[in-house]
């Protein structure tokens, strides 16, 4: 089974918001073993909508819209659908008196705007939104009704309720369906190009049906095995033995699947083995506290962050020598260490990890580059710094040095 995804707003594609409501629908539905075959955004213009929902039908069974269903003149995906499939508009008194009631809590009037929410197409079935007041819109067309549109809210916590609530029990219950797999191993230190080149043996034997996809972030490349049209249960465990074999070939290079991260490893290991933390940060401004702290337990082991960004900080905070600064350069190998040894001494911590480089776009110079980035790491048993280009972007340059920041304390925890 196939399905179009549809997004709609000027606001998508002019930039100004992030789309992320194709992306938990394509979850939703890929879980389902529906395969999404298009995702297309197009403008608040009713000749577009139109052009775009027909051309999805005639290569998909299913077509979900999101957008356009606000009480403003500029939405406009309701009346669209209506006189696309001939059908006038009704007034739904469940849904105004649930409107209303939405409205009363915020302290909001009632009025004709709002009441106009409460029309629906007569040929519809209507998807009660409970966390909003835009219904959602079921419509079986195709000529033996064998096909579905459904349109959504643009609003992405109102989308995911109907989607979970209303939706899927709907198409699980209506069509007939086949599992789609996916499962991703998470790899870390080492290159796509290097990794691609010491699996080739093992990706040129998966079984057939069983397609294989690099995906790389900063330090770390996922790998994705992916079966469509299967057994759900049987392609499972096809696919766990095959990742099973990985453990034989990279084994120091594994962090786990699905949402594993490095630093959940970390993590893991600083609880369990009652040791703490700390960092102190230049160049990436707090990025690599905000990875420990976003996770429950972080309290555990997790003594401070210091973003020391000025020169008088790095001294007056972490105690580094301001000739060496004068002598070396903030961004460098002694100011890294005494930064690691400050952040760790102030906080008590038994690990601590330091960046100091040069993020760009400015700044740089013919021995030190934008993209410079020193690591200083503190341990109870010594400190030593490192030093590695990150890149040329400002943002790449961050997340890179974070995630090698880590990378450097999973080193020293499982030495």
């Amino acid at each position: 089974m196939k399905a179009t995804v549809v997004t709609i707003g000027d606001e998508i594609l002019i930039g100004q918001i992030v789309d992320t409501n194709t992306v938990s629908i394509a979850r939703h539905l890929n879980s389902a073993g529906i395969t999404v075959a298009e995702k297309i955004s197009v403008a608040d213009d009713a000749d577009a909508i139109c052009d775009t929902v027909r051309r999805a039908l005639s290569a998909s069974d299913l077509v979900i819209i999101t957008g356009g269903l606000g009480p403003t003149k500029d939405d406009i995906t309701k009346y669209t659908l209506a006189e696309m499939f001939g059908s006038r508009l009704i007034y739904n008194e469940t849904e105004a008196e649930h409107i209303r009631t939405l409205l009363a809590r915020r302290g909001i009037e009632f009025g004709q705007l709002n009441r106009s929410q409460a029309m629906v197409p007569e040929c519809c079935t209507v998807l009660h939104n409970a966390h909003g007041t835009a219904p959602g819109m079921w419509f079986d067309c195709g000529d033996d009704r064998s096909k579905v549109v459904v349109s959504l809210p643009g609003v992405p916590f109102e989308m995911e309720h109907l989607m979970q609530d209303e939706v899927m029990p709907r198409i699980k219950s209506r069509f007939e369906l086949h599992s789609i797999v996916h499962r991703t191993m998470i790899t870390r230190g080492i290159a796509e190009s290097v990794l691609a080149a010491t699996i080739a043996s093992w990706e040129d034997a998966l079984p057939a049906g069983v397609k294989l996809a690099y995906l790389p972030s900063p330090n770390i490349v996922r790998l994705r095995l992916s079966a469509y049209d299967v057994d759900g249960r049987q392609m499972s465990a096809v696919i766990d033995n095959e990742f099973s074999k990985l453990y034989n070939i990279i084994p120091d290079n594994i962090v786990g699947f699905e949402d594993a991260t490095v630093e959940r490893l970390v993590h893991e290991l600083l609880t369990q083995r009652g040791a703490t933390l700390a960092v102190a940060e230049s160049c990436t401004g707090g990025a690599i506290a905000s990875k420990f702290t976003a996770m429950a337990g972080a309290s555990a082991y997790f003594m401070c962050g210091v973003v020391s960004y000025s020169n008088e900080s790095k001294r007056d905070v972490l105690g580094v020598d301001m000739n060496a600064i004068e002598r070396d350069g903030a961004v460098s190998e002694i100011v890294a260490r005494q930064m690691a040894e400050g952040a760790r001494r102030v906080s008590g911590a038994d690990y601590a990890v330091s960046t100091t480089g040069i993020a760009g776009p400015t700044g740089g110079s013919r021995n030190k580059p934008v993209g410079t980035v020193w690591f200083g790491i503190a341990t109870p048993h010594g400190s030593y710094a490192v030093m590695r280009n990150s890149g040329t972007d400002r943002g790449q340059i961050i997340a890179r040095a974070s995630a090698y920041a880590i990378e450097l304390l999973l080193k020293e925890l499982t030495k």
